[in-house]
């Protein structure tokens, strides 16, 4: 049956997302039984700033067939609408909205069937569990002047399992980070180091604004048995956000850790890294963004201090998806090939996520 679409202007008015900039538009399903597989909506971003809303938490439609129908916003990652553009969102049925529906009265969420997202290109088709991914620590590629060379990151987490699911499972990720270093100061221009970290923990919230990681990480060089430099740790780490006000954040995030296993051909490492570290951001929302992280050894007083800065470039040239990015490193074990080497670098480049 051909779907039609739907503008619950009254309802969609008191909205936060209309209040925004986003109208919520949803597809019209045949009947409540085709609805609880997922009613698609779209958020359109009439205004000419891009806009970071998830949706209204709830709206009201009415299916071919005339029933009227309660729909709630399904869980997933908040989306950026770039202006003049449009995100979708999918919405699943809560109750029959032709009853009467205390303000206060809660809906549990109908079960979501799972799905993936497919994607056609000039490669063939792709598909993935999309929204399972989150950003782990930033994407970018940055480059500086002599032997800073290039410095590029990619990183993502993965929720294996859905937010209800049993034994808490959905606070389980799975994340991997990889860092290259480029030396585009010789004449091949090779990568003269990477650094590989794959982690395993549990993301736990504590109300909105607090979050616990325990887990455990391992960081190598990727080298033979000769060469190789390992760390592999267990750690416990909190996050707090405190709102400034002004669509300003601070993010504060302490971390401990201590070494398990071998540590390869570099059992001093410790004496480098250390057992703690500490990130402080203070960063607007679409706006500009300020990171720094700092990690040492207080008894042999070696340590590093790395900072990033971030502007998202659609501020300046509309419809640019990534970010204008500044990073800087002093200290030791940039590159874990040459941890007991104090370097400082500074380079600048773009960022994915920030």
């Amino acid at each position: 049956m051909r779907r039609r679409l739907l503008i619950p202007i009254a309802f969609l008015a008191a909205t936060p997302a209309a209040a925004q900039g986003l109208r919520a538009v949803p597809a019209q399903p045949g009947s409540e039984a085709e609805a609880l597989r997922g009613v698609e909506v779209f958020l359109i971003n009439e205004g000419d700033l891009p806009v970071s809303d998830a949706g209204p938490r709830q709206i009201e439609i009415t299916a071919v067939d005339g029933t009227r129908l309660v729909l709630e916003r399904a869980p997933g990652p908040l989306p950026t609408v770039a202006p003049h553009g449009f995100a979708k969102a999918r919405y699943v049925p809560v109750g029959l909205a032709g009853r009467a529906v205390p303000p206060a009265e809660q809906h549990a969420a109908a079960e979501i069937p799972e799905g993936e997202t497919a994607v056609q290109s000039a490669t063939g088709s792709s598909a993935a569990f999309v929204d399972r991914f989150e950003p782990h620590e930033p994407i970018y590629g940055a480059f500086g002047l002599k032997d800073a060379g290039g410095k590029l990151q990619v990183s993502f987490a993965f929720r294996p399992f859905g937010e209800k699911a049993p034994l808490k499972l959905g606070n389980l990720r799975f994340a991997y980070t990889q860092t290259m270093f480029w030396a585009l100061n010789r004449p091949s221009g090779p990568f003269r180091s990477t650094n590989y970290s794959p982690e395993v923990y549990a993301d736990i919230p504590f109300g909105e604004t607090t979050k616990v990681a325990l887990g455990y990480r391992h960081d190598s060089n990727g080298r033979g048995v000769a060469d190789s430099v390992d760390l592999n740790r267990v750690f416990l780490r909190a996050e707090k956000r405190f709102d400034l006000g002004g669509d300003w954040h601070l993010d504060v995030a302490p971390q401990a850790w201590f070494y398990v296993g071998r540590l390869g051909t570099a059992p001093d490492v410790k004496d480098y890294f250390g057992y703690t570290s500490l990130t402080a951001a203070i960063g607007q929302q679409d706006g500009l963004k300020l990171s720094l992280t700092g990690r040492g050894n207080f008894e042999t007083g070696k340590g590093a201090a790395e900072l990033f800065v971030s502007y998202p470039l659609a501020r300046i040239a509309k419809g640019v998806g990534f970010y204008i990015f500044g990073q800087a490193f002093t200290g030791y074990g940039e590159a874990l090939d040459d941890y007991r080497r104090n370097d400082t670098h500074a380079r600048i480049g773009i960022a994915l996520t920030r």
